[in-house]
C-alpha cells in the first residue's frame, strides 16, 4: 500500500478533458442532467427548505446560487443545500457498487463554477473525476456484509468525490490534491441509522460542502496526512477494508471511467433503489387486479435487506425505504411518484388497510448486489386467485439504454410547475452540449436553476 496516495493523486491530477473520450462525456452529461432535474424537484421539500433557511440566516457573502431559492451564499453553503436537494427525493442515479455519486459532486462543480468563472467543459471534467473517485473507492474496497454496515456510502465516499471535483476546478496539482484528500477524509462518514429521516438528505450536503471546503483549505496551504489512503489509521483502514483494498483497481482510475462501464442506473420512482424492483413488479400486477380492496394477502421474497423491511413506516418519507409501503402504493394507485410519499398518502384509509396484509421473507439465496438481485411478488385475492411476478431489471437498470426522450420526460416531470416548458427545454439543450458552453452560458443555466422557487 506504500505510496498509494501519491500514485492515485498523480493519476487524477494529470487527467484532462481530452482524456475523457466521447462516451465518458456523454454519460457524465446524462448524469448531470438527471441530477439537476431531481434537484429542482427536491428544492421544495421541507428538509431542504429548513437547510436553505438556515444558510440564508448565516448572511454569507453572496457567491454561489442556492437552487430554487433565489439567493446566493458561500460556495460551500450553496453546495450543502443543492446537494441535499439532489438527494432528498432518493431519485438521482445509482452507481455500481451502489452509491449516489451525482448529488455530492455536481452541486460542488456548479457552485465553484460561479466563483471561479468555469466553463461547461470544466464542469464536465470535474464531475467525471468526482464520480469516478467514488466509483473506484467502492470498487476497490471491501465493505462488510450489508447487515454489519454502519456508514452510508453517500457520506463515506461522497466527500472524497467532491474533494476531487473541487481540486480540479481550483487547479490544484498532485500535492494539493494529496492535502485535499487528507482533509476531506476526516469529514467522511454519515450513519445509516438516519435513513428515513430528514438528516439522510444532508449526508449528500455534508459530503459536498466538506469536500469543497477541503479543497479551498488545501489551496490556502492547510494540510492533511499525505498518506491518508494507506495510513494504518487512515481512510482505507476506516472505511474500505484496509489492506484488503485492491490497489490495482483503484489506480486504474478512468480506465475506463465507470460511468461508462458498468454505467449508471437511473431511477423512475423517487425511492430507495431496492424498491425500484418491488415497484416495477407491483405495477405489473396492478394491471391484473381490478379491485385492490379484494386483496387478501401479499407475499414478497427479497434479499437480506432488513433496512428495507419496514412494515409500518412512521411517515410518508420513511415509506421511501419500505418494500411494503412502496408495493402497497403501486398496487393501489398504479403509479408511484413524489406524492406517494406524503404523510397524507401514508395515512389514507386504503393504504393503512393494505399494509398489514404483507408477508415478507428475506433470503440469502438472492444476491444482495443490485446487478444480480431480484424481487418475487405474489398477490392473493379473496377468491383465491393468485398473481405472481419476478423483477430482476427495473427500468433504467445498468446496461439498459435510456433514450434521450426518456431523460427529457423525467426532466419535464421533475421541473414542471417550477419553471415553464421553454425553460425546461433550454435547460435540457444546455446540458446536452455542456462541454461547448462558455462561462456566460453556465451562468445562464445557474440563473434558471435559481428561479425555481417561484414555481
Amino acid at each position: 500500500m506504500e505510496g498509494l496516495t501519491d500514485a492515485l493523486c498523480e493519476r487524477i491530477a494529470a487527467l484532462r478533458y481530452e482524456d475523457l473520450g466521447p462516451d465518458t462525456v456523454a454519460r457524465v452529461k446524462d448524469a448531470i442532467g438527471d441530477g439537476l432535474s431531481v434537484a429542482v424537484d427536491g428544492s421544495t421539500e421541507k428538509p431542504v427548505a429548513i437547510l436553505a433557511d438556515y444558510v440564508r440566516s448565516l448572511e454569507s457573502a453572496p457567491r454561489s446560487t442556492v437552487w430554487g431559492y433565489g439567493f446566493k451564499s458561500s460556495a460551500a453553503s450553496a453546495a450543502l443545500v443543492n446537494a441535499a436537494s439532489a438527494h432528498v427525493l432518493d431519485y438521482e442515479p445509482m452507481s455500481s457498487p451502489s452509491t449516489h455519486a451525482v448529488s455530492p459532486v455536481m452541486p460542488v462543480a456548479f457552485a465553484l463554477a460561479e466563483v471561479r468563472d468555469c466553463s461547461g467543459r470544466d464542469i464536465v471534467t470535474a464531475c467525471a473525476k468526482g464520480f469516478e473517485m467514488q466509483h473506484r473507492l467502492l470498487y476497490a474496497g471491501k465493505l462488510p456484509p450489508r447487515s454489519d454496515r454502519r456508514f452510508h456510502q453517500v457520506g463515506m465516499v461522497g466527500g472524497m468525490g467532491a474533494a476531487v471535483a473541487a481540486a480540479h476546478l481550483l487547479g490544484l496539482d498532485a500535492k494539493g490534491l494529496r492535502a485535499t484528500l487528507g482533509i476531506a477524509a476526516s469529514r467522511a462518514g454519515s450513519l445509516l441509522g438516519n435513513g428515513g429521516t430528514m438528516t439522510k438528505c444532508a449526508h449528500a450536503g455534508y459530503a459536498a460542502s466538506g469536500g469543497l471546503e477541503a479543497a479551498l483549505l488545501a489551496e490556502r496551504g492547510f494540510s492533511g496526512n499525505a498518506r491518508i489512503m494507506e495510513h494504518g489509521q487512515g481512510y482505507a483502514a476506516a472505511f474500505l477494508g484496509g489492506d484488503s483494498l485492491d490497489r490495482a483497481r483503484l489506480l486504474d482510475f478512468g480506465k475506463p471511467f465507470r460511468v461508462v462501464d458498468p454505467g449508471m442506473a437511473y431511477k423512475f420512482f423517487p425511492s430507495k433503489y431496492p424498491t425500484q424492483f418491488a415497484i416495477t413488479g407491483a405495477l405489473e400486477l396492478h394491471e391484473k387486479i381490478k379491485d385492490p380492496s379484494r386483496i387478501a394477502r401479499i407475499r414478497m421474497i427479497t434479499p437480506l435487506m432488513p433496512d428495507v423491511d419496514r412494515p409500518q413506516p412512521a411517515t410518508g418519507l420513511e415509506g421511501k425505504f419500505s418494500f411494503q409501503y412502496c408495493v402497497a402504493a403501486a398496487l393501489l394507485d398504479g403509479e408511484v411518484g413524489k406524492d406517494s410519499f406524503s404523510d397524507e398518502r401514508r395515512f389514507a384509509a386504503d393504504l393503512v388497510a393494505l399494509l398489514p396484509k404483507f408477508e415478507i421473507a428475506q433470503t440469502s439465496e438472492i444476491p444482495l448486489e443490485f446487478t444480480q438481485m431480484r424481487i418475487e411478488l405474489e398477490v392473493e385475492m379473496q377468491d383465491g386467485t393468485r398473481h405472481r411476478t419476478v423483477c430482476s431489471k427495473p427500468k433504467g437498470f445498468w446496461g439498459v439504454a435510456i433514450e434521450p426522450a426518456e431523460h427529457l420526460k423525467k426532466m419535464r416531470d421533475c421541473m414542471s410547475g417550477r419553471v415553464g416548458d421553454a425553460e425546461i427545454k433550454q435547460c435540457y439543450e444546455t446540458v446536452t452540449r455542456l462541454e461547448q458552453i462558455d462561462v456566460a452560458g453556465v451562468r445562464k443555466l445557474v440563473q434558471l436553476l435559481g428561479k425555481t422557487s417561484s414555481g
